[in-house]
């Protein structure tokens, strides 16, 4: 069976030119302002004040900082391409809120794709696996120039989506309704875990997704319904047949004309 992931390093994302070896910035705006230039130089990126707008939203709801030093400040924006990061070392360090109250001295910002929902928790999970290590934070902040900093950081192996195997949103809705309904019957420690799962899921889809799928939860304990044999599971009416046909393998969300819910092709469907 092929795996939905592929293996790729950081340096596949990375360039020498998107690294800040010494941020001027003092402050945690400033040091985002100064990598979103880069990225902007870059061409990475199109719109500095949206895309700034978004991680500073982020960062209100919970700071980023993740503890030894290190922030990732992250935002789900259009940038063209698929992911955009720029990295920026601070000797001073900044105040970041930090969950250990210590001063960041790295920064990893990364901008990607609203097209490709999973993605960043796939390259979190692979910085976090390095950054995790004692000894590679180190060798980090005590890379002595760029091309050091570069050299270590390009170590980093992530494993990303593959482009046939992106989750769409509605199945991402239908992922975060199976969370939901587990938890109901979960254990105090099974819960948690799966609320951080849902958690994820919920900040990668837009806001109105997310508004349209708790009324229907709180409404009718499930908003997401699999369409079998041309008909919605969720009311038993049949759907049109263009729509049935248009559903599977799509990113775009279909709801059901009759009920309402967002509907997702059966796993049952025979191939």
């Amino acid at each position: 069976m092929k795996s939905p992931l592929k293996s790729t390093y950081l340096s596949d994302y990375l360039k020498p030119a998107q690294i800040v070896f010494n941020l001027k910035a003092t402050s945690k705006i400033r040091a985002l302002e100064e990598l979103l230039d880069v990225l902007f130089k870059q061409k990475l990126i199109k719109n500095k004040k949206l895309i700034l707008t978004r991680i500073i939203d982020r960062e209100r709801l919970e700071s980023t900082a993740i503890g030894h030093h290190v922030a990732l400040p992250h935002a789900r924006v259009n940038t063209g391409g698929d992911l955009a990061i720029a990295i920026g070392k601070s000797e001073k360090g900044i105040e970041f809120d930090s969950i250990d109250n210590k001063k960041v001295h790295l920064v990893i910002l990364v901008v990607w794709n609203p097209t490709l929902p999973g993605l960043f928790s796939h390259l979190f999970a692979g910085l976090a696996q390095f950054l995790r290590k004692p000894g590679f934070r180190q060798r980090l902040f005590a890379a002595n120039n760029k091309s050091e900093l570069y050299n270590a950081l390009s170590e980093v192996e992530l494993l990303l989506p593959q482009e046939d195997k992106i989750i769409s949103r509605a199945s991402l809705l239908w992922k975060l309704q199976e969370i939901e309904i587990k938890k109901i019957k979960a254990k105090k420690e099974q819960r948690k875990k799966l609320g951080e799962q849902a958690d994820l899921i919920r900040e990668e889809l837009d806001q109105a997704l997310i508004d349209r799928y708790d009324r229907l939860m709180e409404r009718y304990g499930f908003a997401v319904a699999e369409v079998d044999m041309g008909a919605c599971q969720g009311c038993n009416i049949n759907v049109a047949t263009q729509m049935s046909s248009a559903i599977e393998g799509s990113n775009d969300i279909y709801i059901c004309e009759n009920c309402g819910k967002f509907l997702v092709t059966s796993k049952n469907k025979k191939k």
